[in-house]
C-alpha cells in the first residue's frame, strides 16, 4: 500500500474511533453505567487508621468486600478493622505498615498475598502534610513526604500490579489531591509529591494501554481540603467555590467513581474550570484569580493533625 494511502486509512480508522468515544462518552453521561458489584473483591486500603480510609473502609464493607487496611498506627487501624466488621464486612484483615518503607511494603505485601490472597482493587491513599513554607521545612520532612504521598505508590504497584495484570482484573485508584494539579503557596513539598503521585498514575495507564493490557482499570482522585485534621486551621477565600470539603461526601464521590471505573475525579466541580483556565489564561490573569480566591493565604493558619 502506498505511503499516502497507509496515512489516509490510519486518520481515517481515527477519526472513526474519536467520533465513537465521544458518543460512548456522551451516552455514558447521559445514561451511567452500571455500578460494578465489589462483593469478593479484596479491596487494600493504606492509611486505613482514620480519616478518609477509615471511612472508605466502612463503605466497602457494607458492599461486602474483603479488606486489608494498612496503617503505621497499629492501635487505630485494628479499631478500623473492627469497625469495619462491624459494619458488615464479612473479611476484614488488618496490618501493620509503614508505607514510606520499601523493604516493609514489599514483606507486608507477602505475607498479604499468603494470608488473604491477589488484592484487586488497590487504593493508596496514605498521606502527610508538613505545611511548612518551602525554606522553614526540614529536609527530612519534605523527604518523608515524597516517601509517603508518592513513592508508597511505586512500592505497592510493584507487589500488586503483577497480579492484576496475571489475571487481567484489577483497580488503582490514587488519592491524589487538588495540590497535585496547581501549585499552593506553604504546600511546596506536599504539591510536588502529589504531582509526581497523578503523574505516575497517569504514566502507568498509559503503559498499560500502550501494552494492550486489558482488566486494569485507573481511577485518580483530585479533592480539595477535606475536614479529617490533616488541614486543619486551614482556610479558603472563596467557600461557594472550593469549600472545605465534608468527609462523609467525599468517601461517597470516590466509592462511586471507582465503581463507575471514572479516570479522574476532581471535587468540587470547580476544579474542573480551574484546570481549564489554567491551560491557557496569561500567568498575571492566573495569579489575580489565585489571589481572589483566597489561595496565597490558605495555609496561614494551619495546624494540623493532632498527634495523640
Amino acid at each position: 500500500m502506498a505511503p499516502n494511502m497507509k496515512s489516509t486509512k490510519k486518520l481515517l480508522i481515527f477519526l472513526g474511533k474519536s467520533v465513537f468515544s465521544l458518543l460512548e462518552t456522551a451516552i455514558f453521561t447521559l445514561i451511567p453505567k452500571p455500578r460494578k458489584d465489589v462483593a469478593g473483591e479484596i479491596i487494600l486500603i493504606t492509611g486505613a487508621g482514620s480519616g478518609l480510609g477509615r471511612l472508605l473502609a466502612f463503605q466497602f464493607a457494607r458492599l461486602g468486600a474483603v479488606l486489608v487496611l494498612w496503617d503505621i498506627n497499629t492501635e487505630g487501624n485494628e479499631e478500623t478493622c473492627k469497625m469495619a466488621q462491624d459494619a458488615g464486612a464479612t473479611r476484614a484483615y488488618a496490618y501493620t505498615c509503614d508505607c514510606s518503607r520499601k523493604e516493609e511494603v514489599y514483606r507486608v505485601a507477602d505475607q498479604v498475598k499468603k494470608e488473604v490472597g491477589d488484592v484487586s482493587i488497590l487504593i493508596n491513599n496514605a498521606g502527610i502534610v508538613t505545611g511548612k513554607s518551602f525554606l522553614n521545612c526540614p529536609d527530612e520532612l519534605m523527604e518523608k513526604s515524597f516517601d509517603v504521598n508518592f513513592k508508597a505508590h511505586l512500592w505497592t504497584h510493584k507487589a500488586f500490579l503483577p497480579a492484576m495484570i496475571a489475571n487481567a482484573h484489577g483497580h488503582l485508584v490514587c488519592i491524589a489531591s487538588s495540590a497535585g494539579l496547581v501549585g499552593i503557596s506553604g504546600l511546596a513539598d506536599y504539591c510536588a509529591s502529589k504531582f509526581a503521585a497523578v503523574g505516575f498514575a497517569e504514566s502507568v495507564l498509559m503503559e498499560l494501554f500502550a501494552q494492550k493490557i486489558k482488566g486494569i482499570k485507573t481511577t485518580i482522585v483530585c479533592p480539595f481540603f477535606i475536614k479529617t485534621g490533616m488541614f486543619e486551621g486551614c482556610t479558603t477565600g472563596c467557600p461557594s467555590l472550593l469549600p472545605i470539603l465534608e468527609p462523609d461526601y467525599v468517601v461517597r464521590k470516590i466509592v462511586d467513581a471507582i465503581l463507575q471505573e471514572k479516570v479522574y475525579l476532581y471535587i468540587p466541580r470547580f476544579l474542573y474550570i480551574l484546570m481549564f483556565l489554567k491551560s491557557f489564561l496569561p500567568i498575571n490573569l492566573r495569579l489575580l484569580i489565585t489571589e481572589f480566591i483566597g489561595a496565597f493565604n490558605f495555609m496561614d493558619h494551619f495546624v494540623g493533625k493532632k498527634k495523640n
